[in-house]
């Protein structure tokens, strides 16, 4: 069994047959090396501008399960900051954050399609019989279209990318709001499957993006939490919102 991934030794630390201190640090940036550590190359010029947007992304979208929790559970262990960031990260699943691997799975399977327009028509009245949403669309805020897919589309076209899977997405945009008789939004998630389909990025580990991404978000909640305090509040306003009340008899 054989790791190679990352190795040291008394005078050196070699990332993916390269050294850390002579080839890596100063010379390419953090999305270049989470690239090359995740697929195992050295990411071209485009495909890095592509992850480093999914990365900004996907960073914060205020006040969230994943924010609220860091804030309380950094309250509970107020000298460990890595534990309210962790309990965030946590809440980065299906509903939250993390359904881009969803959609990226429906994208990767479609694109082998020969009759998209018929693939795309058989998975949405497919969901919509089964009263599934759909990964990749709708939003509970950003109506009637979330604003960040376009600007994702622009930096991938900007970029080089060959755009099939964002193509086959906007499809399937069409399809579901032809299907459901009205607009459902394609939002970030959706965009960024498609996006990290586009530069390679492993769909088995898709979501680990998201972890990163609100990692640097998170760790900006605990600081605003230890400068301006809100866990206290958030537990009030609870209390005072939801009472306990027996239950009837």
């Amino acid at each position: 069994m054989k790791t190679h991934l990352a190795g040291s030794d008394a005078a050196s630390i070699r990332f993916r047959g390269r050294d850390l201190v002579e080839e890596l640090i100063g010379k390419h940036g953090f999305t270049e090396v989470f690239y090359l550590l995740a697929v195992g190359r050295m990411p071209e010029p485009g495909q890095t501008r592509v992850l480093d947007a999914c990365l900004v992304t996907l960073m914060d979208h205020g006040w969230t399960p994943t924010s609220m929790i860091a804030r309380l559970a950094y309250d509970s262990a107020p000298s460990q900051v890595q534990v309210g960031i962790a309990a965030g990260l946590l809440a980065v699943g299906d509903v939250f954050a993390g359904t881009m691997d969803g959609c990226a799975r429906l994208l990767a399977e479609g694109i082998a399609k020969e009759d998209k327009a018929a693939w795309c028509q058989e998975v949405v009245q497919a969901h919509r019989a089964a009263k599934k949403p759909m990964p990749g669309f709708g939003h509970p805020f950003h109506k009637p279209d979330d604003p960040r897919p376009p600007r994702l589309f622009r930096v991938a076209q900007e970029a080089g990318m060959k755009g099939d899977y964002i193509a086959l997405l906007q499809q399937l945009g069409r399809t579901v709001d032809a299907v459901y008789g009205r607009h459902l939004t394609i939002n970030a998630t959706g965009a960024l499957a498609a996006l990290l389909l586009e530069i390679g990025m492993p769909l088995a580990i898709m979501r680990g993006v998201s972890v990163v991404s609100r990692s640097a978000g998170l760790t900006a909640h605990i600081a605003e939490e230890q400068q301006n305090p809100t866990a206290r509040h958030i537990w009030k306003l609870v209390e005072e919102e939801i009472p306990y009340e027996d239950p009837p008899a």
